[in-house]
């Protein structure tokens, strides 16, 4: 209890369990019928912990930016209306913020710190015996120690990274819907969302009920996308709907295309600016500019999700025209390189025959 938040802002046993405070005879400060609850069932745990933490009044006395409907958006979420259906086996306060012991959110020790929080779902949401009855899926803990998502959180310790709340919410905890995905990435991802929002799939994603971001990325398990995601090859995810000679197809075959072309003349291009770098040219104003064709890159793997050739190709056409630029400042500093070179040999050899000049001149003068 030393670690407590309540503890540490004056609150006592009574005021949670209530009972008589004033006595120590635990007969009478804990007696029932003076209010004392010892452990209060499942059901009214919301409102055990609601009473202080739904008055407005009271929270402003400690953090006047704490909110007060948490209670009120726990009983929209599915834990809080399963509860009220009576199932009493599902998460409620002390579930994931613990009973005694209760720590800030903010305190790394806390059950519901952003390095904890997944654990602390998983605590009930990957125990199959125990989520057998809910026909869901149990495996979402180790799907999500997979994801892109997670390697940023754990490996990077980037608390921005999302976890189990950040699309699920907290209190209020539901799984996102299909017309809702979108928006729950696009949290994030707003570029890619608002792409995607403009995209003829669009239309067509919301015709067959499919649940637009993760029909391609997955969703626990998010990988870090990879250019052969797309195209008409496997692993290629266009091809899970699009078949050969449809415009889709066509669309994803030359994207893929196009930025193939992109990497490859990047690579050329800094390839050719390493190797007259490592021969002793400068070339770090090309080597600069060769930025703008990786931005390129980077802004065309974005515009994909746009699912428009013209979209790719406005980002695509300059890329390449800098890449190609860059190469012929390469070539020209390898061609400066090897004029140097050639003029060093011609200048070393007229030293050499001058040199073997005046050693004959000596030898001939000594000779005399």
């Amino acid at each position: 209890m030393n670690t407590d938040i309540h503890r540490q802002r004056g609150f006592s046993c009574a005021d949670c369990h209530g009972g008589d405070p004033a006595t120590d005879d635990p007969t009478e400060s804990m007696n029932p019928r003076k209010g004392f609850i010892a452990r209060p069932a499942p059901k009214d745990v919301p409102a055990f912990c609601g009473r202080c933490h739904s008055s407005a009044d009271l929270m402003k006395k400690f953090n006047p930016a704490l909110r007060v409907d948490q209670e009120r958006e726990y009983f929209t979420s599915v834990h809080g209306k399963r509860l009220r259906a009576g199932d009493t086996k599902v998460a409620t306060c002390i579930a994931c913020h613990g009973a005694h012991g209760v720590r800030k959110i903010n305190d790394p020790l806390s059950p519901v710190y952003p390095l904890n929080v997944a654990e602390t779902c998983a605590s009930c949401h990957a125990k199959a015996d125990y989520m057998a009855g809910y026909r869901i899926a149990h495996d979402q803990y180790d799907k999500y120690k997979r994801s892109v998502h997670a390697r940023m959180l754990y490996e990077q310790q980037d608390l921005s990274a999302p976890t189990c709340n950040d699309c699920h919410g907290n209190h209020g905890a539901t799984p996102p819907g299909v017309t809702s995905v979108a928006n729950v990435c696009g949290q994030c991802h707003t570029r890619q969302s608002s792409l995607f929002q403009n995209s003829p799939h669009k239309a067509a994603f919301d015709a067959l009920q499919l649940a637009e971001c993760t029909q391609c990325h997955g969703n626990h398990d998010v990988l870090s996308p990879r250019d052969d995601m797309l195209g008409v090859t496997p692993p290629a995810v266009c091809i899970t709907c699009h078949r050969e000679g449809d415009r889709g197809y066509q669309i994803a075959e030359k994207m893929r295309q196009r930025i193939e072309e992109l990497k490859r003349r990047l690579h050329e291009a800094t390839e050719i600016l390493d190797r007259a770098e490592r021969a002793g040219m400068e070339v770090s104003r090309a080597k600069f500019e060769l930025n703008e064709t990786r931005d390129a890159l980077t802004h065309a793997r974005v515009l994909v999700h746009s699912f428009s050739l013209d979209e790719l190709e406005s980002v695509i056409g300059p890329g390449l025209q800098q890449a190609d630029r860059v190469y012929r400042a390469g070539q020209a500093a390898l061609a400066e390189l090897s004029f140097r070179r050639k003029g060093l040999g011609v200048s070393l050899f007229f030293i050499l025959f001058l040199a073997l000049l005046v050693y004959l001149k000596i030898r001939d003068l000594e000779g005399r």
